[in-house]
């Protein structure tokens, strides 16, 4: 069987060819895609279980009391909490984008997040040193920055008393987050809010729970503290957090689909075509077969094989050629989506995508191959 296939795929090699490179390219651009919507939504599943995000019930931009973190702290279930500003921060020019955050609360960072991964002695100097700065390991290695450097920090969104808006920091650790992103930058809140006008207003408040099953009821009862006052909040899950960030570039997830569907409808008609001709063409050959004892089953099963064998090969060469595509795109876009690669999930589905092209690639061919009789194979011949 093996030699038959072979010889069939053969048969006519610029068909092949370009069937194989219309499968190749679809799946090179299914990795892409797959890539791009990790990239953009990959930290909704890397978001914490046990943890809350309460913000303002207008926007997050909207800022909250600073008291309001230690009120948070207070409630019972509640196990530590942070605060977080959106800086706006960049580097010499607003293309150089720096995800940077003034944090309150920072002695409760590392258990609130304990992914992120630092030196003991680095966060013990970071919590004494005023301007002092934690960066990421994936920051670092782009920006060139090195423990000790000294760098200016602009930002988009405040300015100081005096009108500037640069905040000179010193690069006191580096981070490290072995499932996540590592591509931002934490400075003290106090650093930051002394020097601005609009003083002692936070952005949101990030806080862990000491059980995660309690979530719900914390997060009324959060809400509830802070009715009716000038500035309400909502808490919700990290997840939910993460995903209304998401959910401001469109529903990525229908869009993706919509995007793969097309490409795997059009691959379905181009390679049932081509398959269609192959059967064609052999029309004597396989009445020469079912002659020699060849069941019909068997020769559908042979046409099958050579669908899925084709499809397969096309898209594994895809997802080889699209994963090494993605690893040079994401060296070039580290510093605005540093999760883009392709998951592990989307081999699983590319997998199933070829099975099932393969499949329905070859089911008319096949079912035409089955119910070919003898005499009309040799009389067409």
């Amino acid at each position: 069987m093996w030699s038959l296939l072979w010889a069939n795929l053969g048969r006519k090699r610029s068909r092949m060819i370009l069937t194989l490179a219309s499968i190749t390219v679809a799946f090179i651009l299914f990795s892409l895609v797959e890539a791009l919507q990790y990239a953009l939504v990959g930290g909704v599943d890397l978001a914490g279980q046990d943890r809350l995000m309460s913000m303002h019930k207008v926007s997050f931009t909207q800022p909250l009391p600073r008291n309001y973190l230690e009120r948070v702290r207070a409630v019972e279930g509640v196990r530590s909490a942070i605060s977080l500003n959106w800086f706006g921060g960049y580097y010499k020019d607003e293309r150089t984008q720096v995800f940077s955050y003034p944090v309150l609360g920072e002695e409760a960072l590392h258990d609130v997040y304990p992914e992120i991964v630092v030196d003991p002695v680095q966060m013990n100097s970071w919590m004494t040193e005023r301007t002092g700065a934690l960066i990421g390991r994936a920051m670092a290695d782009t920006m060139g920055w090195k423990v000790g450097d000294v760098i200016p920090i602009r930002s988009a969104i405040y300015f100081k008393k005096d009108g500037t808006n640069t905040w000179d920091m010193k690069i006191i650790g580096i981070f490290d987050n072995p499932n996540g992103d590592t591509n931002g930058l934490y400075f003290h809140f106090d650093y930051f809010n002394e020097s601005i006008l609009n003083q002692d207003n936070i952005g949101w408040i990030g806080l862990r729970l000491k059980d995660k099953n309690q979530a719900a009821q914390i997060a009324a009862k959060i809400d509830s503290m802070f009715a009716n006052s000038s500035a309400e909040t909502k808490t919700s899950t990290e997840k939910a957090f993460v995903q209304s960030f998401a959910n401001q570039m469109g529903n990525i997830s229908s869009i993706v689909t919509v995007i793969v569907v097309a490409v795997f409808f059009t691959m379905l008609l181009v390679t049932a075509n081509s398959m269609a001709q192959s059967v064609r063409e052999r029309t004597s050959e396989i009445g020469v077969m079912k002659t020699l004892g060849f069941s019909s089953a068997r020769v559908t099963g042979l046409v099958l094989a050579e669908s899925l064998l084709i499809t397969f090969i096309g898209g594994l060469l895809g997802m080889l050629l699209g994963t090494l595509a993605v690893k040079g795109v994401a060296h070039a876009v580290k510093q605005f989506l540093p999760l883009m690669s392709v998951p592990s999930s989307a081999y699983v589905l590319g997998l199933i995508c070829m099975t099932i092209l393969g499949v329905l690639s070859g089911a008319l061919p096949g079912w035409q191959a089955w119910q070919l009789r003898i005499t009309d194979a040799l009389r067409r011949s």
